[in-house]
């Protein structure tokens, strides 16, 4: 008996190291625990740069010049990252499709071919049954 591999799992061997990376961290920048850490961040570096008696300390005052910087270079990396992953999800949905589309086709063939199987082996029966019935007729009738 051959055992064929999952193709998820054949489609996931065949990725490229950098490809794997990009998912990892579209499918992490997609979560819930990176909002999470993100409004956390957020709220610490408003809260740390706002509060007045830690005037000494802020690295950016209001209006977060640095903050800004630090968002827009994290969605600079982020966005190619997030398209080469909804990219790559893309060509293994096509490959998915075709994959069920030659499935469907093979089992259409089989049932097409148990359904003629079925239907010459009905006829076969009948004809049985017809020359069974036909005998005892022609037994009966005096010649």
């Amino acid at each position: 008996m051959h055992i064929r591999k999952n193709w998820h799992d054949a489609h996931r061997d065949r990725m490229s190291p950098g490809a794997r990376v990009a998912d990892a961290v579209a499918n992490f920048i997609g979560s819930w625990t990176f909002i999470i850490i993100q409004s956390g961040i957020f709220l610490v570096w408003v809260v740390f740069n706002t509060i007045w008696l830690l005037e000494a300390y802020q690295f950016d005052p209001y209006p977060f010049i640095l903050f800004n910087l630090f968002m827009s270079a994290e969605a600079a990396y982020a966005s190619p990252l997030i398209l080469m992953s909804q990219n790559r999800q893309a060509d293994r949905d096509r490959a998915q499709a075709q994959h069920d589309y030659e499935t469907n086709v093979a089992a259409k063939e089989e049932i097409e071919t148990v359904l003629r199987e079925l239907a010459r082996l009905e006829l076969e029966k009948l004809d049985k049954i017809v020359a069974l019935l036909q005998k005892p007729a022609a037994a009966a009738t005096p010649g």
